[in-house]
């Protein structure tokens, strides 16, 4: 059972990064106190400061397509989806993603994002 406290954290949690894994909303369970120490550090890299949330969540799914992490792709480009990330900005970055890291990198990263905003 998720505590009252800890619904809210994952519901402000959600503002911030668009959408949480599930397997981050299992640890409130499974290990409270790894979870509390998880929402500290996430708090501190999503709030926003010189760099908008939007701006990081790119940044997010750019080393994910360069890692080729399916999961990570996907879940970041849900999250952005939530944020109003748009797919040109998303493209963009990919790009960014095609420069650093080759055709391979950005051509994962494009087949996710036009399965998820076609």
């Amino acid at each position: 059972m998720v505590k009252k406290d800890t619904e809210k954290e994952l519901k402000d949690l959600e503002k911030k990064i668009g959408k949480v894994p599930k397997f981050f909303k299992e640890l409130t369970v499974n290990e409270p106190e790894m979870f509390n120490l998880v929402m500290r550090f996430e708090q501190h890299i999503w709030d926003d400061g010189n760099l908008t949330r939007k701006t990081k969540k790119l940044i997010a799914i750019a080393i994910a397509a360069a890692l080729r992490d399916q999961h990570a792709v996907r879940a970041q480009l849900a999250g952005a989806k939530n944020l109003g990330v748009t797919k040109g900005e998303i493209e963009e970055a990919l790009r960014v993603t095609f420069l650093l890291s080759g055709m391979p990198a950005y051509v994962y990263g494009k087949a996710q994002l036009d399965e998820i905003m076609p």
